[in-house]
């Protein structure tokens, strides 16, 4: 009896196998949807950089930073001679001068500009008639270092009289030389083109070149050889009043009182010339 239902099992677990390998051999195939291929977008268009002129630039500008923009645009549509982007190109243009006028987005072009080291850049900075005179500074005379190329300075001479020729507190004399002067480089660093990331940390300037009318250029030399030259900074809104004011001079007497005493204990001495001879007299 046992075998007999295990025969019954058996068959029908063979029967059941057999229709279901015959299900599936028969079954149609699924069908496979095939996505459509999404189109590559085309490229965008190819675009140029180049540098143009922030604002509207006279001729003559020393140029910065801040005078430029990035603009882009077509390759065929960027001027002849536009100059790109790069930090090369920025260095290069930085304090030079331009030579013709750009109107504001106007691109620029190497052509455009006069760089210090090409010859003639100094004569072009200067103004139509003005002379440049350079004159020696330490980091007294030259404001420690704070002195920058486009700044308004007066020169102040300070000279030691001959003691045969003066009273001790007359000996120190210092007056003004020049008065509102334009400073156009400092060492190699010129005017408005300078940054104070450019500066090198530390260095304290040697040279103070100066815009000058031919007269003044032939003060400062003479000045030059008589004593110390030192510089002082203006107020970027001066008072007429000042910058009109008369050039005095100032003695040790006038800055030191005990200085000034100390005439009425010397005596004061005049020289007297008589005929060929002469000798000095001093009255107390």
């Amino acid at each position: 009896m046992i075998l007999r239902i295990l025969l019954i099992a058996s068959l029908l677990l063979s029967a059941v196998g057999l229709g279901t390998l015959g299900y599936q051999l028969l079954a149609p195939a699924p069908r496979v949807t095939q996505q459509a291929a999404v189109p590559t977008p085309p490229p965008p268009p190819a675009r140029a950089r180049f540098l143009v002129a922030a604002r509207a630039l006279s001729a003559g500008t020393l140029l910065k930073d801040e005078d430029f923009v990035v603009r882009e645009a077509p390759p065929e549509q960027v001027p002849d001679g536009a100059l790109e982007p790069s930090d090369e190109t920025r260095a290069e243009l930085r304090g030079a001068l331009l030579k013709q006028y750009l109107d504001a987005g106007a691109a620029v072009a190497r052509t455009d500009v006069l760089r210090p080291r090409d010859r003639g850049f100094l004569a072009a900075v200067l103004r139509p008639g003005a002379r440049a005179i350079s004159v020696g500074v330490d980091v007294v005379t030259g404001t420690a270092g704070l002195i920058w190329p486009g700044d308004q300075v007066d020169l102040i001479l300070t000279q030691e009289l001959p003691a045969a020729e003066a009273p001790i507190s007359r000996r120190i004399v210092g007056e003004t030389l020049l008065a509102d002067v334009r400073v156009i480089a400092v060492d190699q660093q010129f005017t408005q083109g300078a940054t104070a990331a450019d500066a090198t940390p530390n260095r304290i300037a040697r040279t103070v070149t100066l815009e000058v009318s031919p007269e003044q250029a032939e003060r400062v030399a003479v000045g030059s050889r008589l004593g110390r030259i030192a510089l002082t900074v203006r107020a970027i809104e001066t008072p007429e009043v000042l910058t009109s004011a008369k050039t005095t001079s100032v003695f040790g007497g006038d800055v030191s009182p005990a200085l000034a005493r100390s005439v009425v204990s010397e005596g004061i001495r005049m020289r007297v010339i008589q005929g060929d001879g002469q000798s000095e007299v001093t009255f107390r």
